[in-house]
C-alpha cells in the first residue's frame, strides 16, 4: 500500500499552521507565499537539508531514523497524537506491498469483558474498536447509545451515526466538536492500521455521502481519545452532561479495543438523568423479557 499521499498531506497541513513567529524564527523579508512555514524553515529547525526534507514531505519516509522523525516532530510542534501518527505513517511506508486485510466478521468479546461491563451499574460503559464499532455495552451504556442502534447494521458505528443519521444533530449538543473528534480518531486509526480493508470501506462510504466528513478527513487531524466531557440530548431523559474516560483494553488476540465509561457528577441534574435512564433501561429490558415469556396458562 502506497501511503505517500497521506504523508505529504499530513506534513503539509502541519507545516501550514505554524507561523515563523510561533516557531521562534525572525520574519523574513518580502511577501510570503505560504500561510505557515516554508520547507527550508522546517529543514533548518529539524537540522536537515532542504532537499532532504522536501523528499520527506513528498512521502519518501521509509527507512528514516527515529532521531530524524523526532527532530521533524519537534520542528512542526506535533502533539502526542500527531507524533504517534507520523511514526505510524513511517512504519506503514516500510511495508508498502502488504495487501489490505479483511477480518472475518467482528472479533468476539470475551465473556469476562462482558461480565466487567455488567458489573458497572451506575455508569454507562461500552467497548469499541478503532473503527468506532460498538462491540459490547452494559445495560446503561446501550440505553445511552440507543440512537446508534436505530441503524439495523451491526455492529453499530459511531461515525456512520454521526454523519449519516439525521438524529445525530439532536443527540450531540455540540455536533461539530463531536464530529471533529470522530474523524480525528478514524484518521489516527488509519495510520495505525493502513491495511484494514473494513476501515478503508467505511472511510470511502462516508467520503462519498457526507461533505462534512470529506472536509474533516482532508484536514488530517488526529487524536488520542483518553478522557473529556460531552453533552447529549437523549430522546428519553433530555440533556446529559457527562464525563468520560477511555482505556485501552488488553486482549489475548491483540485486538485494538477500548473501554469507555461515562459518568455524571454527583448531585447534578445529569446524575438524576442518568439514574432515570437506568430505570428506563431496566423497565424496557423487563418488558422485553416479559414479551418473550410464554403466557401463564402455558407454563407448567
Amino acid at each position: 500500500m502506497d501511503n505517500r499521499a497521506d504523508i505529504r498531506d499530513f506534513l503539509t497541513t502541519r507545516r501550514a499552521r505554524i507561523t515563523p513567529e510561533r516557531a521562534g524564527l525572525l520574519p523574513g523579508g518580502g511577501r510570503r507565499r505560504v500561510t505557515g512555514l516554508r520547507r527550508e524553515e522546517v529543514a533548518v529547525l529539524a537540522g536537515v537539508s532542504t532537499d532532504w526534507y522536501t523528499r520527506l514531505e513528498k512521502g519518501h519516509i521509509a527507512g528514516v531514523s527515529e532521531d530524524v522523525l523526532e527532530a521533524v516532530a519537534r520542528a512542526l510542534q506535533l502533539d502526542e497524537a500527531e507524533r504517534a501518527h507520523l511514526f505510524n505513517l513511517a512504519r506503514a511506508a516500510a511495508r508498502p506491498s502488504r495487501a489490505p486485510q479483511r477480518r472475518g466478521g467482528r472479533a468476539p468479546i470475551q465473556p469476562r469483558v462482558q461480565w466487567m461491563l455488567d458489573s458497572m451499574t451506575g455508569s454507562a460503559a461500552f467497548v469499541a474498536n478503532g473503527r468506532l464499532d460498538v462491540l459490547a455495552t452494559n445495560t446503561l451504556g446501550r440505553a445511552l447509545l440507543s440512537p446508534l442502534f436505530g441503524d439495523p447494521r451491526r455492529p453499530a458505528n459511531f461515525a456512520r451515526f454521526q454523519f449519516l443519521d439525521p438524529q445525530a444533530g439532536d443527540y450531540y449538543l455540540d455536533w461539530g466538536s463531536a464530529a471533529n473528534v470522530t474523524v480525528a480518531l478514524l484518521r489516527a486509526e488509519a495510520g495505525r492500521r493502513p491495511h484494514d480493508a473494513q476501515l478503508r470501506e467505511l472511510v470511502g462510504e462516508l467520503s462519498t455521502v457526507s461533505e462534512e466528513f470529506r472536509t474533516r478527513w482532508a484536514a488530517h487531524d488526529v487524536r488520542i481519545h483518553h478522557n473529556g466531557a460531552k453533552q447529549f440530548r437523549h430522546p428519553v431523559v433530555g440533556t446529559l452532561d457527562l464525563g468520560y474516560c477511555t482505556l485501552d483494553l488488553p486482549t489475548e488476540d491483540h485486538a485494538d479495543l477500548r473501554l469507555t465509561i461515562y459518568t455524571a457528577e454527583p448531585g447534578t441534574p445529569s446524575e438524576d438523568g442518568l439514574k432515570l435512564l437506568a430505570s428506563w433501561a431496566a423497565t424496557s429490558a423487563a418488558s422485553t423479557a416479559g414479551d418473550a415469556s410464554p403466557p401463564a396458562s402455558d407454563r407448567t
